[in-house]
């Protein structure tokens, strides 16, 4: 009887050895420390349908302002009146990359990042200008959504233009016990249209090096639900049908016995 329990107790506590491996983030950091690392900030790349705001300043704002369009927008709509309020144009990336700017016409902006387009601005507009103005360009409609197993699936608008895998997590509330961290889905699209789906293990230190570790806009995170969580469903399902059948059944035997009484 000793011996029996003296077995069960090393099982238990390997599989709890086993199953803690599985749940902390980045176990082996301590090795990635001593890997040699890039240092190189991520920065995003324009792509199709990507929404830009690009601003043109000069000492001078009468230089401009041929560069700045602004459209109005209509305000307080349900209570019957229209406030307009100019806002800056916003430029809509097409599928060749493509946008279509006042007065410099179509510019080539696909691929570039944001401090590449500036550059390039700058250059078309010196023809038209007496100086060097300055030129901001954000990305308005950075996003990226997060599925699966998290506290708070959504989708989120990143303001700096940069995130990571963990970042992304850290929005959604985290991954439920029931997430599986080291198989974490990533779809992608490309400039082409093609998706592409690339698993992610968080529980190696060194998917921080990963290219896919920092998120492009319109990525979606899915994070994979483990055995538990679809056991947990099965039963789940089992037992809601099993109440249903044995409903109906008690209904026909009420029935065929106010029949038969």
């Amino acid at each position: 009887m000793k011996v029996w329990v003296c077995v069960c107790s090393v099982t238990l506590l390997l599989m709890s050895c086993q199953s803690y491996k599985n749940v902390p983030y980045l176990i082996d950091a301590e090795e990635v420390c001593q890997r040699t690392q890039q240092e190189k900030l991520y920065d995003a790349k324009i792509m199709p349908k990507d929404l830009l705001t690009i601003v043109v300043s000069c000492t001078s704002p009468e230089l401009a302002a041929p560069f700045n369009l602004t459209v109005a927008t209509g305000n307080n709509v349900a209570l019957n009146y229209t406030t307009t309020q100019p806002v800056l144009q916003q430029y809509l990336v097409d599928n060749d990359g493509k946008i279509n700017f006042p007065v410099l016409g179509e510019l080539s902006v696909g691929g570039l990042t944001k401090k590449q387009t500036e550059q390039l601005v700058v250059e078309k507009l010196k023809p038209y200008l007496t100086e060097t103005p300055i030129v901001t360009v954000r990305m308005v409609n950075y996003k990226i959504s997060v599925i699966g197993e998290v506290a708070h699936p959504g989708t989120f608008i990143i303001s700096n233009e940069k995130v990571n895998l963990l970042e992304a997590l850290a929005m959604a509330g985290d991954m439920t016990v029931y997430g599986l961290r080291n198989d974490i889905k990533l779809i992608r699209e490309d400039t082409t249209g093609k998706q592409e789906i690339v698993s992610l293990d968080l529980n190696k230190a060194e998917t921080i090096f990963s290219p896919y570790y920092y998120l492009q806009q319109n990525d979606i995170v899915y994070v994979t639900p483990n055995k538990a969580k679809a056991r947990n469903a099965d039963i789940g399902s089992s037992t809601s049908l099993w109440f249903s059948a044995t409903s109906i059944l008690i209904s026909l035997a009420s029935l065929l016995f106010n029949i038969l009484k």
